[in-house]
């Protein structure tokens, strides 16, 4: 039984779900739940989003159900080749409690020509987020 309501999920390896909670839930503000779980299931994050839902699941669960993976995972570090783009609220706070837990911001917060506001940050187990405001700029020609 799915966890979410989605058609279709990505899952994503995460080195500890509360670390992830707190940075997608906490300082994203993004709508992440903790999954209600068989006994014995492994815990996980979902983010359900119109059709397609985030699942983070703890790396140690993932190897415990499909130990060939290992290797895999001792071999390419996490988030390598992924990107996640979200619309949020409020980046300059986000800006700021990002930098107030010293993660690695890529390219820092700033306006785009276009009318939204834009930054780019790794999440803490480096997969890449880029995170848009819209500033209700109009782009149409003679607006």
């Amino acid at each position: 039984m799915k966890s979410h309501r989605a058609q279709h999920s990505i899952q994503l390896a995460v080195s500890n779900l509360a670390v992830s909670e707190a940075f997608y839930a906490g300082i994203l503000e993004l709508p992440v739940q903790r999954s209600l779980t068989a006994i014995g299931a492994p815990d996980h994050l979902v983010l359900d989003m119109d059709g397609i839902a985030l699942v983070f699941v703890e790396e140690d669960d993932v190897v415990r159900a499909h130990p060939v993976l290992g290797n895999r995972f001792s071999m390419f570090p996490r988030g390598i080749g992924v990107t996640l783009h979200f619309e949020v609220r409020d980046i300059e706070g986000i800006s700021d409690a990002i930098a107030e837990e010293g993660l690695e911001v890529l390219y820092p917060l700033e306006v785009r020509p276009y009318g939204v506001k834009e930054m780019w940050c790794f999440d803490p187990d480096g997969y890449l987020v880029v995170l848009d405001e819209d500033r209700g700029i109009s782009t149409k020609a003679g607006a």
